[in-house]
């Protein structure tokens, strides 16, 4: 799975595995730099450290240094505690190897007369200690580290576990979080490019908690919006039907009233049949409009050769142009072929050239180009029409394929006519298609209109061929 840099995902993962880092690090610098806390055994043998002392004193007046050094080697062997035993005047009675920082301990403890501490590395204990003969001493007791404290390569590993732990379970809980939201805008992108049955699973609409009620709320949200959508195509079709009628009635009528008349109702009698042909072309393209928005157009799928279906939509158009001092040429025809409905492809086709022949000013021409792209993984057969125009404003370019929709300016008022319906069943055929398309102000001026189709060899959707040829 692709993960944007910015995404929530990411950014839940993150924040959440560096607080782990941070408590840990802390954690680990606590136990390194602050002094040990004392265990049982090390409470005990600072509490023998008294009792040994005055211990050691009168076995050191009664029996010599001898002595003594047997007592404190017997002491160490049951306890593990080594001790030194000094003097007032600093010297060590017992022979024993003095620890670093006994000296200073010691007379630290001579000058206060109390028990002294220095955790440096293992703990020194410095009991201060007077004889039965007036005699004053001084006990030092060398405590090895308690068992509780590891090496800085234990807590680095422990470090690690709990990182690595950690991370593992920032990763889930970020992928718990996030996973339906993706679901979300995968089904939300689904319902935008017109699949009006997108709808998100069962199973994320019947969690508890608050993505499970964003994906309730938006599939209500779906139905409804199919619901509307269908009431539409659906009043559409019916009222294309039911004018089909009256206008049939109308043109005999018509017929009538052309034998009944003189000569000089003819143009009055022209002027209606022009205009019931214009409604009657513009209500066969409300039906096509209609199945294909419906997908109810199920017309058979066939190999068709684009390039031979440019060039014959072109020789129309071009033959029809040159009454109105207006060309249309194909500049470019790559060989290549998809799998569709020959008809609507002809009409998408037709519809975006003679609409450019309409718009192209006077003693210029109309170019039409079908080339293949490649995509990477995919190739693409893209078919455009240039018009040499006034354009249409930038605001404007992504609704001229709705169905009515009119810009205001001079484009429109230039051609007269025109239902405002040809553009979108364009669209809906080229989608229909797998394809999208795409309308840009051309450099220079005039309209640029791209269809893009995609070839995937074998596919539901087209075959192509190697080859070019040029015009």
């Amino acid at each position: 799975m692709k993960i944007p840099f910015r995404s929530l995902y990411l950014k839940i993962f993150i924040w959440f595995w560096l607080a782990m880092i941070i408590i840990n690090v802390a954690l680990f610098a606590a136990v390194a730099l602050t002094r040990p806390t004392p265990t049982r055994r090390s409470w005990r043998d600072l509490a023998q450290v008294g009792p040994n002392a005055q211990k050691a004193a009168e076995i050191y007046e009664q029996s010599g240094s001898s002595a003594l050094t047997a007592a404190l080697q017997a002491t160490e062997k049951a306890s593990g505690v080594s001790a030194t035993f000094f003097d007032e005047n600093g010297q060590e009675l017992s022979g024993r190897t003095v620890p670093p920082n006994a000296q200073e301990l010691r007379a630290r403890a001579m000058e206060t007369r109390d028990i002294e501490f220095n955790f440096a590395e293992n703990t020194l204990v410095a009991r201060p200690v007077v004889s039965a003969k007036g005699q004053r001493y001084v006990y030092i007791a060398h405590i090895p580290r308690p068992p509780f404290q590891r090496s800085y390569q234990t807590l680095g590993l422990r470090l690690l576990v709990v990182l690595v732990i950690g991370g593992i379970f920032c990763y889930w809980l970020a992928r718990y979080l996030t996973q339906p939201l993706l679901k979300l805008r995968t089904t939300t992108n689904e319902l935008a490019e017109g699949n009006l049955g997108a709808r998100v699973s069962t199973k994320l609409a019947k969690r508890q908690d608050e993505v499970g009620q964003l994906g309730r709320d938006f599939n209500s949200m779906a139905e409804r919006l199919e619901s509307m959508v269908k009431a539409q195509q659906r009043l559409l079709g019916d009222i294309s039907h039911e004018l089909r009628s009256p206008l049939a009635r109308l043109g005999v009528a018509l017929g009538l009233a052309r034998q009944r008349s003189g000569a000089e109702a003819n143009g009055a009698l022209d002027r209606i049949e022009r205009e019931s042909d214009n409604l009657n072309e513009m209500i066969s393209q409300l039906l096509t409009l209609t199945r294909l928005e419906s997908g109810t157009d199920g017309r058979k799928r066939t190999d068709v050769d684009l390039a031979a279906l440019v060039r014959e939509v072109a020789d129309d158009a071009d033959f029809e142009a040159r009454s109105q001092n207006r060309a249309v040429q194909v500049v470019s025809s790559d060989n290549c072929s998809i799998n569709g409905v020959e008809e609507l492809l002809r009409s998408a086709v037709e519809n975006v050239v003679r609409n450019a022949v309409h718009y192209t000013r006077e003693g210029t021409a109309v170019e039409v180009a079908l080339r293949k792209q490649n995509g990477g993984s995919d190739n693409f057969a893209v078919i455009s029409v240039r018009d040499r125009g006034n354009g249409v404003p930038e605001e404007a370019l992504e609704k001229i394929f709705r169905p009515f929709y009119r810009t205001e300016d001079a484009r429109d008022r230039q051609s007269g006519g025109g239902t405002g319906l040809g553009l979108a069943i364009t669209e809906r055929a080229v989608r229909m298609h797998g394809g999208s398309i795409q309308a840009l102000n051309a450099a220079g001026g005039g309209l640029s209109v791209e269809m893009r189709f995609t070839l995937t060899g074998s596919g539901p959707f087209g075959a192509s061929s190697p080859g070019a040829q040029q015009t």
